[in-house]
């Protein structure tokens, strides 16, 4: 069954070598693209669709390559082998992280991959949002979050015209209070001055900056009257119900648009009849973005086992698809008519 592969030889838990004493075995998830194949030559590798992921199906799995519907928690890595887990995504709230690191386990993530592609989203949202004149000609941008993402949404919202405002209190910290030679601006003042908030975080319930819920009833209540909001980045960032109840408000001004949800793929139906926009967390899917998050995981995963590099061979990829006209209103339409298929929806979505 393992003929022809290179096997891992282990003391301790240690990797010390290859022979042909022990065989890895590598778990992935059946929908990361392009990386059928790929590791094949030094792993044997079962491609699992992710409801298939559990205790028992990688209980002699040295390696883990999943997406954010896998849960990689006690629960499912107390009697595994598994020493190494990549997710082909930014987000890693699926990762119990601290369990991880108190057990050996290194797990890696690919910050940035679909950077551009978010961007994208947001740019195509705002397009719509100019095109109903849902936004003054002269518009202000609060950015909550200014990493990969949050960096490119401010130099296309300037390019279009706005004024942007720009927050993230762990870069503050690190950085000083100036960047590049503007300031940074508090909650408040883009709550206040702001006419679209667009969050660009990670999700971290603890800690000293906390995200979970961070646009919650205060929060809306102390946003300007018109704001849009805009959440493509973790479900947990918006409080659904805090938003739902400001959205029914018969005084209500308030426009949202929503790529990411709590409780996926079981999304919050009311919710996405008021939104303006919805669509089923596809705001990084990107051609480019799958394949850069892919080759990150390839490149941490053979840095781990101390493998030659691997990486999708360029001739094994599909052209770049032709960007559709008003794109993100079809994903909207096809949402908002089967909320129920949210989930395959997303898995049959043709990349942009």
């Amino acid at each position: 069954m393992f003929k022809n592969k290179l096997y891992l030889c282990r003391q301790n838990d240690a990797i010390v070598g290859w022979d042909t004493s022990f065989f890895m075995l590598v778990v992935a998830d059946k929908y990361i693209p392009f990386l059928d194949g790929i590791i094949e030559p030094y792993a044997e590798v079962i491609y699992l669709d992710p409801q298939e992921i559990n205790s028992e199906t990688i209980k002699e799995a040295d390696a883990l390559f999943v997406r954010t519907r896998t849960r990689c928690d006690e629960s499912l890595l107390k009697n595994s082998r598994v020493r190494f887990i990549a997710t082909a995504t930014i987000g890693y709230d699926h990762i119990d992280t601290h369990y991880c690191e108190t057990n050996g386990i290194r797990w890696t993530n690919a910050p940035g991959c679909n950077a551009q592609g978010v961007c994208d989203y947001v740019e195509a949202a705002l397009q719509e949002i100019e095109k109903r004149k849902l936004v003054p000609a002269q518009p202000t941008i609060g950015i909550i979050g200014v990493g990969h993402v949050g960096s490119l949404v401010a130099k296309m919202a300037a390019k279009r015209g706005y004024r942007v405002l720009l927050n993230d209190p762990p870069r503050m910290e690190a950085e000083g209070g100036l960047l590049n030679r503007e300031e940074w601006q508090s909650i408040s003042t883009i709550q206040k001055e702001a006419d679209v908030i667009t969050f660009h975080t990670p999700l971290n319930r603890y800690g000293k900056y906390p995200t979970f819920h961070l646009c919650d009833r205060s929060f809306l209540d102390q946003c300007q009257s018109t704001a849009v909001i805009i959440n493509a980045a973790r479900g947990g960032v918006v409080d659904e119900q805090a938003l739902l109840s400001t959205l029914n408000k018969t005084d209500n001004r308030h426009i949202a648009v929503l790529d990411t949800w709590e409780g996926e793929p079981r999304i919050n139906k009311d919710l996405l009849n008021k939104v303006l926009i919805g669509t089923y967390h596809i705001a990084g899917y990107t051609l480019q973005g799958k394949v850069n998050a892919t080759n990150m995981c390839l490149q941490a995963f053979c840095q781990h086992f101390q493998l030659p590099s691997l990486q999708i061979p360029q001739n094994s990829l599909p052209l770049q698809p032709e960007r559709q006209k008003e794109w993100i209103l079809q994903v909207d339409k096809q949402l908002k008519a089967n909320p129920e298929q949210f989930e395959t929806l997303r898995e049959t979505y043709r990349l942009r």
